[in-house]
């Protein structure tokens, strides 16, 4: 049996080696996605295909450029696995550079909700914009 903190750990193995096709594959079909903040990405997206979308509007708006790491260990409780992260992102014209928690909720070895927390809602808005 595949556990929480397996599966996590694949998927931040997968999103700091810049391989979307695995990252994609720990979703599950009905994953929902809770982005904060009011921006052109913000809100509850429904499916890995509108997840998928959204990642691919990101490196499209930044240019390539957005990463997402882990800053400190994954922490475990039950399905659910805490994340801390740093991102960065560069555009023409704009830099990012915040800190969070994802939190992530695994079902039957796939990532089946996730929400985002960000220190920085305002800079986050600033950089990805309305859309």
């Amino acid at each position: 049996m595949t556990t929480p903190l397996a599966v996590i750990t694949t998927y931040f193995d997968a999103l700091e080696a810049g391989d979307f096709a695995t990252v994609s594959a720990t979703f599950a079909d009905d994953i929902v996605w809770h982005q904060p903040g009011a921006n052109r990405f913000s809100g509850i997206h429904h499916g890995s295909a509108a997840v998928g979308e959204m990642i691919g509007g990101m490196m499209t708006v930044s240019e390539g450029t957005f990463t997402l790491k882990r800053n400190a260990p994954l922490m475990v409780n039950g399905s659910i696995v805490a994340a801390p992260v740093h991102w960065t992102a560069k555009r023409s014209g704009a830099e990012m550079d915040g800190v969070g928690v994802d939190l992530m909720r695994v079902e039957n070895g796939k990532v089946a909700e996730v929400w985002l927390f960000t220190a920085d809602p305002a800079e986050e808005d600033a950089f990805w914009g309305v859309g």
